[in-house]
């Protein structure tokens, strides 16, 4: 089955619920392409462009091993220094110059609205690899798979986002998305980090969910599906308002006895202190597996958004 993709991805809003589904089928065809070392040919000859103005690990090398195993190649930047950007160009200019070079772009921006921007100037695919504080819609597709290879579905599943809930982009997208397949939504952060009111009235407004809102983790841990822990957003808070909040929330051994014994406890990456070291043996702590899944889901994205994939 093949359906119709918009050109870009900026927004977890570009793609329905059918297309979600679509790409998950694909994901699993490339993880065991993967996982049977097959090489890679349905990208051959195709180049991606990741344009990243703000430091990535997980998100630009998954994209990057993703473009390599569909057998295709890469440039890119991983900051501005040493590029024409330092000289004052213009993301408009910088778009409409890569896209002459390139088949598709992965940009991650500081700027809230810059992968719009880079959409509307570029003659490729473009991929909204995080713009600020508003989307990372890439993620929410691999969070969601991840909770799909080990739940078997969405619907109903309880899931709690915890942390920075204010500047954290990856719930943003992902909340949404998670409404739009039939999920309960609760939401556990300290005061000031809270959801955004516009995720918020978006939730009850479009999608009848009233989520549960708390300023501790306990409150609903323990009906909790799925614990999806983030960082508190150094970058985006000034020193001593981040001080005052690190450390504030923090998933240990002992809050843990509370929760489900098959539940899932997922992470975007980086961990800071949010988690503490000692959970990475518990066999629910699934974010390495997560930051795995990025690689077929972002496969599946790169090679259905440019057509290879049929």
């Amino acid at each position: 089955m093949t359906i119709q993709f918009q050109k870009d991805l900026v927004n977890i809003n570009d793609l329905s619920n059918e297309h979600i589904e679509y790409l998950f089928k694909v994901a699993d065809k490339m993880k065991a392409t993967i996982e049977n070392k097959e090489k890679g040919v349905l990208c051959e000859g195709k180049i991606l462009a990741t344009l990243f103005y703000e430091p990535s690990t997980r998100t630009r090398f998954s994209f990057e091993s993703a473009m390599h195993r569909l057998g295709g190649s890469v440039i890119g930047f991983s900051s501005t220094e040493g590029t024409s950007v330092s000289k004052g160009e213009t993301l408009a200019d910088t778009i409409r110059t890569i896209a002459n070079y390139v088949d598709i772009i992965a940009i991650r921006h500081p700027n809230e609205g810059s992968a719009r921007v880079a959409s509307l100037y570029s003659k490729v695919p473009v991929i909204n690899a995080g713009d600020g504080g508003h989307q990372h819609p890439t993620q929410t597709l691999l969070d969601l798979y991840s909770i799909q290879l080990r739940k078997h579905q969405l619907k109903g599943l309880n899931v709690l986002l915890s942390g920075d809930l204010r500047f954290g982009r990856t719930t943003h997208s992902l909340s949404i998305a998670l409404a739009r397949f039939g999920a309960n939504l609760f939401f556990a952060s300290p005061p000031g980090l809270e959801m955004p009111d516009y995720i918020i009235h978006t939730l009850k407004e479009e999608y009848n969910l009233t989520p549960g809102i708390a300023n501790d983790i306990r409150e609903y841990i323990h009906v909790s599906d799925v614990i999806y822990m983030t960082r508190v957003q150094r970058e985006r808070l000034g020193e001593m308002e981040y001080l005052q909040y690190r450390g504030s929330y923090v998933l240990t051994n002992e809050l843990l006895k509370s929760a489900k014994p098959d539940a899932m406890i997922l992470h975007p990456l980086p961990r800071v202190d949010e988690i503490s070291k000692e959970v990475d043996d518990d066999p629910r702590a699934l974010y390495f597996e997560q930051a795995y899944n990025g690689v077929p889901m972002r496969m599946a994205l790169i090679a259905t958004l440019l057509g290879v994939e049929k």
